[in-house]
């Protein structure tokens, strides 16, 4: 019989697995209640008809025009550039005088077109023939076919607020941010829209009408929009000029005038910017206007911010690194979230007015200046050195191709303290705005990406000060004990050298210096110097 392998054993089918235990879920947690939307206010928009008063219109007389037109014709033949004035546009200051080049023959003979650059250059004779106080020749003016001869009037007349905003040009505007801004030399009223600027640029010297300029933007503003659509943020190192507003629904903070302070504002303001963006992002939206339209009714509106910097100057004075990268971040990518900013400084100069704040501020006004190099690092032109003042101005618009010389808007104290009553009065009672943490947030590394140092600045809100006893630097700051060893080591002290050694602020470097100067550890600042504090020996 043939030999069989005995047959594997039978395995044993596995035990089916245990049935498993049910588990309980938990018990569901209670969601919280929702937050109630914030509702809008009907607001009541005031009517500017009672508020503001209208400047009284005064016609020129036609005699003394003529025998200036005379006088010119004169001079220019006398000076071998003849021109015939064809026609003169009266404004409120100006006249300007249209003159039409002649022909005229040279010595040899020829008859040629008087150039326009002859004419341009007598400038001082016609001033001198006219008995003028000052002249502007415009060579030629933009899109005409003449040349413009622009002398002072006898007498000056005002340019109110109420005769722009009721002119058809201020009527047409369809901003929140429609601003007056005054007549050009032949009488027609001038106003912007803020939001297509986007930023404003203002210089002039003083007295020149740089302020009344500013108050009157302010004042266009207020008379259109309501706390929920429009606010401002002001910082006014002078104290006078803008203080008057506070008190106002629109201000997002009492009017800033401590220098220390405005590092901090400036901050949350790029902070605010960068929220913004991401409620843009998150909605799909392009700008602000576009966010507002998709809003439901009853909710209040993304408000227009308009910050407001009265003497640029002083603040590029005290933090001119921190200030530069601050404002040059938010003049450059602010405006799709309706941030805009209005710089205004006495002194145009190429260390205030940098390059690149003024290639992001494409709207420019000058009043009038001290030399024709202001005017060039405003402008980009000279001219502006040879205003008048008291509201004379060239406005530089974005899509212009030279500047417009205007008669600026004035605004009274009466008519500001109207305008300010009416505000205070329908505000009683009611929080218009949103009110703002009392600690700056630790701001993102993308609201400070254009370099700006972390210092802790105090709130800028009117937080009430501390006492003189809490006004140090506390023993767990890491900077002092650095800032000791370092003074130490070289042998000096001075606020410069601890903000480029330990990457600070001016404001955390000068309260540094202060702790060390009562705890003895550096003298006192040597007065009428700018030399080093002398670094006191160990006791």
């Amino acid at each position: 019989p043939s030999s069989r392998p005995p047959p594997f054993p039978r395995l044993k089918e596995p035990a089916p697995p245990p049935a498993p235990v049910p588990i309980e879920p938990p018990p569901a947690q209670p969601k919280p209640a929702p937050v109630a939307a914030q509702k809008r206010h009907e607001w009541e928009l005031p009517a500017y008809q009672n508020l503001l008063d209208s400047a009284s219109a005064s016609d020129l007389e036609q005699g003394p025009l003529l025998d200036q037109a005379q006088i010119i014709e004169e001079t220019l033949a006398a000076f071998g550039a003849p021109g015939n004035v064809i026609d003169f546009n009266s404004g409120p200051v100006i006249t300007q005088h249209c003159v039409e080049p002649l022909q005229h023959t040279s010595s040899t003979g020829k008859r040629s077109r008087v150039k326009v650059g002859d004419i341009a250059k007598l400038d001082k004779d016609l001033q001198l023939a006219l008995g003028a106080k000052s002249i502007r020749i415009e060579a030629p003016v933009p899109g005409k076919g003449y040349v413009g001869i622009e002398v002072p009037n006898p007498h000056s007349a005002r340019v109110s607020l109420r005769d722009v905003m009721e002119s058809a040009s201020y009527q047409k505007l369809d901003s929140p941010l429609a601003i007056a801004l005054g007549m050009t030399v032949d009488g027609t009223p001038v106003a912007a829209d803020l939001a297509q600027m986007p930023h404003l640029l203002i210089a002039g010297a003083t007295g020149a009408g740089k302020s009344v300029c500013v108050n009157a933007i302010i004042n266009s503003i207020l008379l259109r929009n309501s706390p929920e659509t429009a606010k401002f943020i002001m910082i006014d190192p002078k104290r006078v000029e803008l203080t008057s507003y506070n008190g106002l629904p629109h201000l997002i903070a009492p009017v800033v005038v401590e220098l220390e302070r405005s590092i901090g504002v400036l901050r949350w303001v790029t902070a605010e910017m960068e929220k913004r963006y991401q409620t843009l992002y998150q909605a799909g939206m392009l700008n602000i206007a576009d966010y507002n339209k998709t809003l439901d009714p009853d909710l209040p509106p993304m408000p227009y911010i308009v910050v407001i910097i009265d003497e640029l100057a002083d603040l590029m004075m005290m933090a001119p690194k921190d200030i530069e990268l601050i404002v040059r971040r938010i003049v450059a990518v602010a405006r799709a979230t309706g941030i805009h900013m209005i710089l205004a400084t006495q002194r145009p100069s190429v260390d205030v007015v940098t390059g690149v704040i003024k290639a992001n501020c494409p709207a420019r006004i000058a009043f009038s200046v001290a030399s024709g190099v202001d005017s060039r690092v405003i402008l980009g032109t000279p001219g502006a050195e040879k205003l008048l003042g008291k509201g004379d101005m060239l406005y530089l618009s974005g899509d212009a191709p030279a500047p417009r010389r205007m008669q600026g808007v004035f605004v009274s104290e009466a008519e500001k303290q109207k305008i300010g009553s009416f505000w205070r009065m329908r505000s009683a009672g009611i929080e218009a705005i949103s009110p703002i943490p009392p600690q700056l947030a630790s701001s993102p590394a993308s609201a400070l990406s254009a370099g700006a140092s972390q210092t802790s600045e105090p709130a800028f809100w009117g937080a009430p000060k501390p006492d003189s006893a809490d006004q140090t630097i506390p023993e767990e700051d890491e900077n002092y004990q650095s800032a000791v060893e370092l003074v130490r080591r070289l042998d000096k002290a001075s606020i410069s050298l601890l903000q480029r050694k330990l990457r600070i602020g001016y404001g955390r470097a000068a309260r540094l210096m202060d702790m060390m100067e009562e705890r003895g550890v550096v003298g006192p600042a040597k007065e009428g110097s700018s030399k080093p504090r002398d670094v006191l020996p160990l006791a």
